[in-house]
């Protein structure tokens, strides 16, 4: 195995268009920050860098949404997204911004750099145009009909009624958001990275090299590799973002997805003369924590611009966690169903740590996950409190009641068998913990931190030193005992303010306040000691850590998401406009019309989710005299387990259309109820293939 000197941790750079949400902070700031933390805490040499990604289309339609300019967007959003992090603890070492002079410096270097040494290609293409704007469209900006569901108001890159992801060239009859005008195609020159140049060597540092990623990252960019790499354009058509640094490039900026990743050296060059010490030191560690949606990016986009470059070390891995939902629902800013961080901290002032606690034992770290209030309660009420708290509160209380308020003395010619066990334990779950982190599996390290309370409270329950005390004489004669027991506890509370620092910073430093001891003990060499508190030292009153969570809060914060739901959807904007709630009849028919569709009853006998689209599922269906491919934008709606065996509505005569490389022979009928999706099918079983007249 490598050994390396120093690391460097990045967390994904967050659009400033908008707050945090804690799907945010599962999804990659919270396990960096856990992870971070468990660094510092053995001392290794490790700077976190993060910031705000200030260029690119969202924030040029959150302006338009505003009425203010890109700047004012993202001077608002970076002061509410830096002073949430704060107050989550989530300790970056400089958390930057892309819109610094140092970053466009950086940017703009980095693709001289590239330039000069041949790695683009200049490619000239035709692309939409808004005539009425004079300006050229980028993807989000060109709405249309979708081509799989119908949805009249799917975007240019994806339709987020079905979820397919588009290019603005499959919608039907596209339209520009910014005047409604009908784009015209224009041509416009940019230029573009071969990353299949880069393919032999993607294929050997990551598929070769990197066999321990976890299987969703792996997976996924083996996919992309095993399907081909294509030439991606680097740069964009636009007045807001880093200006291309060549003499023929007036109105074209870089592509935000080569701008942003570059944030992160920006940024270590803003923290550190040293910093390239970090990036182009071979003894580095670089390790990319982001969302699942963010992979391509930072496994094979960015690796690649590095390599063409030179000079860089490349990540070394790149934990990415999947998506967080919430109460049962997929997170949407535009549908304000989100829990946002900057107003969790005002609903539960000083109780930061329990929504880490409750974000990292529910992590989305292999599949996508849930988030429940009613969970968040739960986990608070019994854990925290019930087990971690309680353990703590007990020890302290009793040190107080039975040994005069200072740590006892611990008597070997009185150990017995059940001492031996919980010193066993405690020294195990050190490795554990210790094991869990280093491979990036969060929810299993905090499950051995949590299990060495639920021993301690076990071996209290055992021990009960309140009952060999029951009167004077009694706790003289076994007052050795009771010493044992409460040595023993006070050096496992010490050795939970070790073991719980990386998820629970703020309860750490509360315990080492009740333990008067210094933030150094914290240091992970200490973990597993019995020497953390000393013999005779007087201890401070115990302190509750945690309090109960009671269900008037709980429903008070799902009635704030619905409430929330409702006012979003009476909010219209020039970019989203919202959605009627029928749609009007369309323009009339003549039978002849209607008589050229070919509608039959299939049967699905057959389906699976697409690869790289995690909205489509690739259905096999039974028309009687043969069997179809049919690819539908219904993954997030239908389990594919579920519809095997269900009967469905085909348009059977619809000319096939290629999706992510599969041929799909004809479209799934659906009936859309507020955003559910349900099968079009006749009341009884009837015969596959049968017609629909």
């Amino acid at each position: 195995m490598a050994k390396f000197n120093r690391y460097l941790i990045t967390a994904a750079l967050p659009y400033a268009n908008g707050p945090v949400h804690i799907g945010h902070l599962a999804g990659c700031y919270l396990p960096a920050d856990i992870y971070v933390r468990y660094l510092r805490a053995k001392k290794a040499d490790v700077k976190f860098i993060g910031g705000t990604d200030e260029h690119g289309v969202p924030i040029t339609i959150k302006a338009m949404q505003e009425n203010v300019t890109p700047q004012d967007i993202v001077d608002k959003y970076y002061k509410i997204i830096n002073e949430s992090f704060a107050e989550m603890g989530i300790s970056f070492d400089i958390f930057s911004r892309t819109s610094r002079q140092v970053h466009h410096e950086t940017a703009a270097a980095f693709f001289l750099k590239m330039y000069n040494d041949g790695r683009f290609e200049e490619k000239e293409s035709e692309q939409y145009f808004d005539e009425v704007k004079q300006m050229f469209l980028a993807d989000r900006y060109i709405v249309g009909t979708c081509p799989v569901c119908g949805n009249d108001r799917a975007y240019g890159d994806q339709c987020e009624r079905c979820g397919t992801s588009l290019s603005p060239e499959e919608l039907i009859n596209p339209r520009s958001a910014l005047s409604d005008a009908v784009p015209v195609k224009k041509k416009t020159k940019h230029w573009y990275m071969p990353l299949q140049d880069y393919e032999p060597w993607l294929r050997e540092w990551l598929l070769e090299g990197h066999k321990e990623w976890k299987n969703n990252v792996y997976g996924q960019c083996k996919s992309w590799l095993d399907n081909g790499l294509q030439s991606r354009a680097m740069t964009r058509d636009s007045n807001w973002g880093i200006k291309v640094p060549l003499p023929d490039a007036e109105g074209k900026v870089l592509y935000v997805w080569f701008d942003a990743p570059i944030g992160y050296i920006s940024a270590t060059k803003e923290l550190t003369p040293n910093w390239a010490d970090y990036w182009c030191k071979d003894d580095t560690k670089l390790v990319h924590f982001i969302g699942k949606d963010n992979i391509v990016f930072h496994c094979i986009i960015f690796p690649a611009m590095l390599k063409a470059h030179g000079g860089f070390v490349v990540p070394e891995n790149v934990p990415a966690n999947e998506f967080l939902n919430i109460e049962g629902e997929k997170v949407s800013t535009s549908r304000n169903w989100a829990v946002w961080v900057h107003e969790y901290v005002k609903d539960f002032p000083d109780q930061q740590d329990v929504l880490r606690y409750v974000l990292c034992s529910t992590a989305p770290e292999t599949k996508d996950n849930d988030f429940t209030w009613k969970d968040f309660q739960d986990r608070n009420n019994n854990e925290l409190v019930a087990i971690f708290g309680n353990f703590i509160n007990r020890t302290m209380v009793l040190m107080h009641k039975l040994c005069n308020g200072k740590v006892p003395a611990f008597h070997a010619d009185v150990k017995d068998a059940k001492d031996d066990a919980l010193i066993n334990a405690l020294q195990e779950a050190k490795q554990k913990i210790e094991d869990a982190l280093e491979n990036f599996r969060f929810r299993d390290a905090l499950q051995e931190m949590m299990n060495a309370a639920r021993e301690g409270n076990r071996y209290l329950q055992e021990k009960q030193p309140w009952i060999l005390a029951k009167t004077p004489e009694l706790q003289a004669e076994n007052q050795k005992l009771i010493d044992n027991c409460l040595h023993l506890c006070l050096q496992l509370t010490a050795n939970l303010a070790i073991f719980s620092n990386p998820f629970l910073p703020f309860t750490a430093k509360k315990i080492c306040h009740m333990l008067k001891v210094v933030d150094r003990m914290l240091e992970w060499e200490n973990a597993g000691s019995l020497k953390l508190v000393s013999v005779g030292y007087s201890l401070r009153p115990p302190e509750l850590l945690f309090k109960k969570v009671e269900d008037e809060q709980v429903k008070a914060q799902v009635d704030k998401l619905h409430a929330g739901l409702k006012k979003s959807a009476a909010v219209t904007t020039p970019a989203t406009p919202p959605p009627a709630p029928v749609a009007p009849p369309k323009a009339e028919i003549q039978f002849d019309d209607f008589a050229k569709l070919d509608l039959r009853v299939g049967t699905i006998i057959q389906a699976e989710k697409v690869e790289k689209a995690d909205k489509l599922l690739k259905l096999l269906v039974d028309l009687g005299t043969e069997k179809r491919t049919v690819v539908s934008g219904i993954a997030m709606h239908f389990k594919p387990e579920d519809i095997v065996g269900k009967q469905v509505t085909l348009v059977a005569n619809l000319a096939p259309r290629k999706m992510r490389g599969i041929e799909s022979q004809g479209m799934i009928l659906m009936a859309e109820d507020n955003g559910k999706l349900v099968f079009v099918n006749p009341a009884e079983m009837v015969s596959p293939g049968s017609g629909v007249s």
